[in-house]
């Protein structure tokens, strides 16, 4: 047995190359799977898209983690679906899966014992059956009504045992089925918000302009005629760096920021006698009131500005916001 190797053994540059001959070996088998789609996978999208019932997802081991997985991806994107472990199921678990779901059975061998088991009694039930291996004529790809290939050159790392290309490569497949389904389904934003209510990552999604902006008497407004001083006085007040110059059918007509007074300034020009009409920008930049607060963020990094006016559908001011607001509602 070989002694086990201690911190003061390890070579940082083995180390490195070891890392980084793996993260070479599982891009490469996933790459080759590009190729290798086919009609097969076309018909494996088309037949769950018509499916009445689930997308049951099933395998052992480490493919069971995947399948997990997968099954996690697809009910998160629209596809209804869930995991159900093949060993459970051949004690009872079996009565969770009918006849109008379609059953998704990885296997990076196609010749799982505990799949094999099942396999026959589905068919028998009437489930569809896909199958996900890497090897076409393993026992499970000849039982399925469609094969999806999965099969990688070899598997990473100094030895080439441990299940790691396989994994990845099928973790990709499955997240190819997901979102091809996902597109054919038409799933978009508000569908991905409603399955994603908690976290950052469906606050992002729920989060609209109109719940961050500043409006009504928050609103920091000044008429074109209003004298510099006075807009001062409105762009300190209002916390938001900027005056909203507007007419009196709430109709924008420019936007006078503190950087716009400071270049008045340089002039050399007296803000006692300035109007903002003759100073202000004239075409700020806007957004509507019922767009996703993320697609503002965008917006406002793509221009490298650090606010936006909104206005309704017929280009009245409803209201203003700064990054700061994009901050405060944990968007940013």
């Amino acid at each position: 047995m070989t002694p086990p190797r201690t911190e003061a053994d390890l070579d940082a540059d083995e180390t490195l190359a070891v890392a980084r001959e793996v993260l070479e070996t599982e891009a490469m088998a996933v790459h080759a799977l590009i190729s290798r789609l086919d009609g097969g996978f076309v018909e494996a999208v088309r037949v769950i898209l018509n499916a009445t019932g689930r997308v049951v997802v099933s395998g052992i081991g480490k493919s069971g983690h995947v399948a997990r997985k997968i099954a996690s991806t697809l009910a998160s994107t629209g596809t209804p679906a869930f995991f159900v472990h093949p060993a459970e199921a051949s004690h009872g678990d079996l009565g969770m899966i009918q006849p109008d779901d379609v059953v998704l059975a990885l296997s990076n061998s196609g010749e799982s014992d505990e799949l094999l088991l099942i396999m026959p009694l589905l068919k028998r039930h009437g489930a569809k059956l896909i199958a996900m291996t890497g090897n076409a004529r393993s026992s499970l790809a000849r039982q399925a009504n469609i094969h999806l290939d999965a099969a990688v050159e070899r598997e990473a790392g100094p030895l080439g045992l441990a299940p790691t290309s396989s994994t990845t490569a099928a973790l990709a497949l499955g997240d190819a089925l997901a979102l091809a389904l996902l597109k054919a389904r038409g799933f978009g934003a508000n569908d991905f918000a409603r399955s994603h209510p908690g976290g950052s990552l469906g606050h992002k999604l729920l989060v609209r302009v109109a719940d961050v902006m500043h409006d009504g008497q928050a609103l920091p407004r000044v008429t074109d005629d209003t004298l510099l001083p006075d807009a001062l006085t409105v762009i300190t007040s209002g916390g938001l760096g900027v005056a909203v110059v507007m007419d009196s059918t709430d109709q924008l007509l420019g936007i006078f920021t503190d950087g716009d007074l400071r270049r008045v300034i340089a002039k050399g020009l007296d803000i006692r006698k300035v109007q903002v009409g003759k100073v202000m920008v004239l075409t700020p930049h806007t957004i509507g009131p019922d767009q996703l607060a993320a697609e503002a963020l965008k917006y406002m990094e793509q221009y490298r500005i650090n606010g936006l006016i909104v206005v309704d559908g017929d280009s009245k001011v409803v209201g203003a916001f700064n990054m700061h607001d994009l901050f405060r509602a944990g968007v940013v």
